[in-house]
């Protein structure tokens, strides 16, 4: 199928509670209360939140100031992790908006927490309920902060919010941990054997068990957890070191602190506000993480995630740039900044922050290499990490064939393009895409057409929207010499992506045998106004030119041939 590249963007949501004053009119200067204002929004509204933070602070210092300056200005200093400063700033008034003085008690409970003061940030979250959407957060918090406070009783107290899942599992795993940090191993374990039954609880809580177990001086067992769950998440880099230390017996990470289990807490409900698309407070909420646990690489990547989305790309690429070389997340970070670098069209930096991330073997550091070789044409180089990633699994993935066999049909190597898809079909054999490739390949070629173009018309069944399949199914039927047919349906083809030269340029040749010759050199033209690959320029202006239309042993043809060899690219 033709590949594409498919952008993700997540747009900004301003945090601010809505009944907010409204500003007066008039005061614009730039020196201004108003003036500065207005720059901090528009650097918020640009995902630039360091930027906006000073702006804010400057009109908070200009003169007296209404609710609404002062609430952007704490809101901007979270998002930016100044999570100090915004603490002393928490507007906490009768003006202040409810759901910047919720946010702002939270984020004061943070604070007293990364200063060592359980007790003030236990009294901070406890005195009065926080409610929405902060009850997750204060739930998860309120048992590490007892347990800095030095209350275990109340810390090893499961978390309680009727109907909330994730207090209810996450709740379980920080009562797991505060049962070991008390000594009460058979309670722990109890608790963590809960989270981790079934083939596929999460990495994130197979390791929190194995490490008990490697703690417990039981590292047989803790090793056959990680070969549970690798048997699910083959690729998990963190399931496999953790595997590798426990088999060389090496010493096993400490039970979380109350400062960790806290960040653990809150980086919980930031995953649930991401996934809901509710950017800014994700975001505020992987900051507070931060200032609990700096060293949480998760988190940086989690900023440079949301930073990146809001547009921020230096301040995405810092954020990336904190994951130390070593560290499991280093070949995932590194991936994202050269994502961000080939996005900025940076294409050697982003090649060589690639080449950086897989000199180590990391799958995801191999895969990412691979796709950006791939994105920037050079199919021969691909090869070399996809052969990698092929050979160090015993049972590959068909997706790795599939890629493989793209890039080696792109190189015009078709006996290995066709070996590799081949293989991926047997692995998957119901996938459109695969389905697609390789029956187009055998079709642009006249080889097993009737199977070929079975295999295409499953493809279309499954994506009827897809105007590279349906103009699979149409090259078929010409191919077949059923010409009528072959117009019908490149014809919804070229609805379906107008802006494609190769479907147009199927079209033109359809057209062209059914006798439809002004039509024809009409799509021809047009193919030469949508920047088409060589081959197919060469295909269209030499039937052009020669006015003898397509054919297996006309003037077009053999131009075209000549140009390069065939490549598609479905």
């Amino acid at each position: 199928m033709r590949l594409r590249s498919l952008t993700l963007t997540v747009p900004v949501l301003f945090l601010a509670a809505c009944a907010s004053p409204s500003l007066p009119s008039g005061g614009l200067e730039a020196g201004s209360s108003y003036g500065l204002f207005l720059a901090g929004q528009a650097a918020l509204n640009d995902g630039e939140s360091r930027r906006a933070a000073a702006y804010f602070e400057r009109a908070t210092r200009a003169g007296d100031t209404p609710n609404l300056i002062s609430e952007r200005a704490f809101t901007a200093a979270v998002l930016s992790g100044e999570i100090e400063k915004a603490a002393a700033m928490a507007p906490a008034g009768e003006g202040a908006s409810e759901g910047v003085r919720r946010l702002g008690r939270l984020v004061m409970a943070v604070e007293a927490m990364a200063s060592g003061q359980g007790q003030a940030a236990y009294d901070l979250l406890t005195a009065e309920e926080i409610g929405f959407p902060h009850r997750t957060a204060t739930a998860l918090l309120i048992p590490w902060a007892a347990a800095q406070a030095g209350d275990m009783e109340l810390a090893t107290r499961r978390p309680d919010v009727p109907g909330d899942k994730l207090v209810e599992y996450f709740g379980l795993l920080g009562q797991a941990h505060q049962y070991e940090r008390v000594r009460r191993y058979d309670e722990a374990e109890t608790d963590f054997k809960a989270l981790t039954e079934g083939p596929d609880a999460p990495p994130l809580l197979v390791l929190a068990h194995g490490e008990f177990l490697e703690r417990r001086g039981r590292r047989p067992e803790a090793v056959a957890l990680y070969d549970a769950a690798l048997a699910t998440y083959r690729h998990d880099v963190s399931l496999a070191r953790a595997r590798e230390r426990a088999l060389a017996r090496r010493a096993p990470p400490s039970p979380p602190t109350a400062r960790q289990g806290a960040a653990q807490a809150i980086l919980t409900p930031a995953a649930a506000m991401l996934a809901a698309r509710q950017t800014q407070f994700a975001l505020a909420y992987v900051r507070l993480a931060l200032r609990l646990d700096p060293g949480r690489m998760d988190a940086w990547v989690m900023v440079g995630d949301l930073m990146g989305a809001a547009g921020d790309i230096e301040a995405a690429r810092a954020a990336y740039g904190r994951v130390p070389q070593g560290h499991p997340d280093y070949a995932g970070a590194q991936s994202k900044l050269a994502w961000s670098l080939q996005g900025a069209n940076e294409v050697e930096a982003a090649l060589q922050t690639a080449r950086a991330a897989a000199a180590g073997g990391d799958p995801m550091g191999l895969l990412t290499l691979a796709d950006l070789l791939r994105t920037n044409e050079r199919y021969a180089e691909a090869i070399t990490p996809l052969n990698q990633l092929v050979d160090s699994s015993p049972s590959p993935d068909w997706r790795l064939l599939f890629a493989r066999g793209a890039a080696y049909e792109r190189m015009g190597d078709w006996p290995r393009a066709e070996a590799d898809l081949s293989a991926a079909l047997a692995l998957n054999p119901d996938e459109p895409d695969i389905l697609n490739y390789l029956a187009y390949g055998w079709i642009d070629r006249g080889e097993r057409l009737e199977e070929a173009l079975a295999m295409v018309q499953q493809a279309v069944d499954a994506n009827p929207r897809s105007g590279a399949m349906v103009d699979s199914l149409g090259w078929g039927y010409y191919r077949l010499g059923q010409f009528d047919k072959a117009v019908e349906i490149l014809e919804r083809a070229v609805a379906l992506e107008a802006g494609d030269p190769e479907i147009n340029n199927h079209l033109g040749d359809a057209y062209w045998q059914v006798g439809r010759r002004d039509e024809a050199v009409f799509q021809w033209r047009r193919v030469l106004t949508l920047e088409p690959d060589a081959r197919i320029r060469a295909d269209a202006e030499a039937k052009l030119a020669s006015g003898l239309g397509p054919g297996a042993n006309g003037a077009a043809a053999q131009a075209a041939a000549e140009a390069e060899p065939p490549v598609f690219a479905r």
